[in-house]
């Protein structure tokens, strides 16, 4: 009976996950193009890509100036979606992240005033460096898809995607941010530098725009839309959301690792699953698209204990697990 109800589940899954295949060959176009933005790194414009189609938000966590604004700036164009950059100081307010009701005197009311965070794709640069207060506001409109001024919600544009930064290697003036809020991203990647070749080549051609040589509109947002819908129907046996669940108890339960992995977290990886599988042509989820997203998805979500780093920690878990 189980199997019976799971081949109905699948065949009413694949009604729902009908791609054309231009759409396939425009993500397939636009997946090679991100990976020629980072040539040595393929998992980080996997993980964006995945990111976006599953309508989560990214973490990047690095040092300035290795090209995390110009990556992000490529994406939107590709995408070709409305991008914008918010530089973070502990004296942002969060009306100027979300707008501000100012009063008309000529209609003789107040209207509201939209801020930056009204656009498809927003990089929230050094985020750890705004106050408490600000931060939330941010994540606010992460997790609801909307912000609220003067009692009025406002509902932001569709797609909405978060690309945050933060440099780990400052902490004065600074307020990290909580495992709480760490949980709202859906993913934690890092640029890192360059490799030698690749950074030669930027100094070469550090005089001419990065963006110029940048591919336009690569998926029309209508595709887009299609594309992130069908991320609905692509199945997910109980064999791969028994490996989820190992995977997920294991964090909660291992003597190195003292907060494990929350409900939420686990929902958030196999939403990310399925854009995998989606961008390797499947309609359905095998344990190999969680394993490559695992640390990526789940290092974040963890603190271990003094003396281990998450990606280790999440590593290690992988090894004691099943999951094949």
């Amino acid at each position: 009976m189980v199997a019976q109800a799971q081949t109905m589940q699948r065949s009413r899954n694949a009604e729902e996950t009908i791609i054309s295949p231009q759409v396939f060959e425009s993500l397939r176009l636009l997946r090679k193009q991100m990976e020629l933005l980072v040539p040595e790194k393929p998992l980080v414009s996997s993980v964006s890509l995945c990111a976006i189609l599953a309508q989560a938000h990214v973490l990047l966590e690095d040092v300035p100036g290795i090209g995390k604004t110009t990556f992000i700036k490529s994406i939107a164009k590709m995408l070709g979606l409305d991008f914008k950059r918010v530089q973070f100081t502990n004296d942002v307010l969060p009306s100027d992240v979300i707008g501000v009701e100012v009063y008309n005197q000529e209609k003789h009311k107040f209207e509201f005033h939209r801020g930056p965070i009204f656009t498809h794709i927003v990089l929230a640069d050094e985020l750890n460096r705004a106050s408490p207060r600000t931060q939330s506001a941010l994540l606010e409109a992460m997790g609801e898809g909307s912000v609220t001024t003067e009692g009025k919600s406002q509902m932001l544009p569709r797609p909405f995607i978060v690309f945050a930064t933060q440099n780990p290697n400052e902490s004065i003036g600074t307020y990290p941010l909580p495992e709480s809020q760490l949980d709202r991203f859906a993913a934690k990647i890092r640029l890192d530098y360059p490799s030698k070749a690749k950074e030669i080549e930027i100094l070469r051609v550090a005089t001419l725009d990065p963006l110029s040589t940048v591919p336009e509109k690569l998926l029309a947002m209508e595709d887009l839309f299609k594309t992130q819908a069908a991320l609905n129907g692509v199945f997910v046996a109980d064999r791969v959301l028994s490996v989820a669940k190992r995977v997920i108890d294991a964090s909660r339960h291992a003597e190195s690792i003292k907060l494990g992995i929350s409900t939420r977290g686990g929902v958030s990886w196999i939403r990310m699953a399925k854009a995998r599988a989606l961008l390797e042509g499947r309609d359905y989820v095998i344990p190999d698209d969680l394993i490559h997203l695992a640390i990526s998805c789940l290092a974040h979500r963890i603190i271990p204990r003094a003396g281990l780093d998450n990606s280790e920690a999440i590593k290690n878990i992988l090894a004691q697990v099943e999951v094949d």
